[in-house]
């Protein structure tokens, strides 16, 4: 069972909560969309952009566990389930840096926005794959 299938609390609410738990840990800058069929919450903290991609639900596509497509209704629960389980994610990261656990660095690392606008994960996840097929340790980050 995914976390909090069965919430009512709406989106909405969801990302209010998330905004009030950034400013509670001092995020400098905070910004929600959509893009893609893709939820945004980007923040800064610590002179680091760290942004989420939340894939959103899409009606008519999406199917449950015996393979039929979801009503509207479902559609809309399973988007209320991620945004509570992206509040707890966010929460959890931001509790284990604040009582000295990690760093925000290594709790957000995946997320870390680079210069180029990619975050760490689009940047090394295809290089560790590569390093597993070919057996080669990847270059520097950057140094190619």
């Amino acid at each position: 069972m995914t976390y909090a299938s069965t919430t009512s609390v709406p989106v909405d609410r969801s990302q209010g909560e998330i905004r009030k738990l950034l400013g509670k840990y001092m995020a400098t800058a905070f910004a929600f969309g959509e893009q893609n069929n893709q939820a945004v919450v980007q923040f800064e903290m610590k002179n680091r952009r760290i942004r989420f991609n939340l894939p959103l639900p899409v009606a008519g596509k999406e199917k449950d566990k015996k393979g039929c497509i979801m009503s509207q209704k479902h559609i809309e629960q399973l988007e209320r389930s991620r945004w509570r389980c992206l509040l707890l994610c966010i929460k959890g990261k931001l509790e284990s840096v604040e009582s000295g656990i990690t760093t925000l660095e290594q709790e957000f690392m995946a997320h870390i926005v680079l210069p180029n606008g990619q975050t760490v994960d689009q940047v090394v996840l295809p290089e560790i794959e590569n390093a597993y097929s070919n057996k080669k340790m990847p270059l520097l980050l950057g140094m190619r």
